[in-house]
């Protein structure tokens, strides 16, 4: 009788608490796009949804899954998703196209993005300049993947159109295209990239899972996958915005202290299928690639604005842009104080 009052009297405790939490955020309804999901590039936004950190804080999140960020950051645009878990590079690409988004709290600190080449390609790779000409495939065109190999072309003076992109998505049809050799090289991430290391269908030839790759693409400090929304949007909606952050962050501070056992413990079973154990050494390969507090530096949004300056035509043509207005910090160190 008395364990039965008990569980009522929590019940009703619970019920307040996600009630008063809901009642201080402005929409507690809420729809993140991501391009790939599984990716561990978006581990953190994977991790605060499994572990109940959005309801927490009051909110009822949908994660709508897209092919690639570059179909995700339309539907921002577009009206049908009211944040991104995406590159931080689009903040910047839309800037310089007259739309204002911003990043509220940082998931990595490196790319973790690999370009791959079939065994006959890699062969005869030496630089970006042998690229010329290929087939590489990529989660989708506009992408940071995608962005990742027009850095690579453009350190030898190549442009985009050097190659030939098409896109696989994220996921077991990026690994078939490979397979199939429908594609003569991929830029993806884990666990597509370990899967396809294992099977032998590629060599890496740059990879910014380490940190020399990291530092020969894009230079010491970086802010990869990252949550953004309109400006608007933030202007609205701040104790919503300051909710997600809220719940971001406590995942990143959570992911800082698990060991790798209970990470994968937490991520859905179809996120390794039937190769756990390989998915556990990709996750091995990639969390130091993960924020440990969500902050963003203006170093880090320096150097990713001068590797887009070396070849996208939109961020060439802008003049000097305004990089303070493509983050905002203030989310994540009010949040630290409720994770330190």
């Amino acid at each position: 009788m008395i364990s039965k009052l008990l569980r009522i009297l929590l019940l009703a405790v619970m019920t307040t608490v996600t009630c008063t939490a809901t009642a201080q955020v402005e929409k507690p309804q809420l729809i993140i796009a991501v391009g790939g999901k599984s990716l561990f590039y978006y581990l953190p936004l994977t991790i605060a949804e499994r572990l109940g950190y959005f309801k927490e804080e009051g909110l009822d999140v949908t994660i709508a899954d897209f092919p690639g960020g570059a179909k995700a950051l339309q539907s921002l645009i577009g009206g049908s998703a009211d944040l991104v878990s995406g590159a931080y590079e689009h903040t910047i690409n839309m800037q310089a196209k007259k739309q204002m988004i911003k990043s509220v709290v940082v998931q990595g600190r490196y790319a973790g993005i690999v370009l791959g080449l079939s065994k006959e390609k890699a062969a005869s790779y030496k630089s970006p300049k042998d690229l010329k000409g290929l087939k590489i495939g990529v989660t989708a065109p506009g992408s940071s993947t995608n962005m990742f190999v027009n850095a690579l072309l453009a350190k030898d003076g190549l442009k985009p159109d050097a190659v030939s992109y098409i896109g696989v998505g994220a996921g077991s049809g990026a690994v078939a295209a490979m397979q199939m050799h429908h594609i003569d090289g991929i830029a993806n991430l884990d666990p597509v990239i370990n899967l396809l290391e294992v099977s032998g269908d590629i060599v890496s030839v740059v990879d910014t899972r380490k940190l020399d790759g990291q530092h020969y693409v894009y230079g010491n400090d970086y802010a990869a996958g990252v949550i953004y929304t309109r400006e608007d949007f933030i202007a609205q909606n701040p104790k919503t915005v300051q909710a997600v952050v809220n719940a971001m962050v406590h995942a990143l501070r959570w992911i800082q202290k698990a060991t790798p056992e209970q990470i994968v413990a937490i991520v859905p079973p179809e996120y390794y299928g039937d190769a756990k154990a390989l998915y556990r050494v990709a996750l091995g390969k990639n969390l130091s690639a993960i924020s440990p507090d969500g902050k963003m530096s203006m170093k880090a949004a320096e150097n990713v604005y001068s590797t887009l300056k070396t070849f996208e035509p939109s961020v060439q043509k802008a003049g000097d842009m305004d990089l303070a207005r493509t983050f905002d910090n203030h989310f994540v160190v009010e949040a630290l104080k409720k994770y330190p």
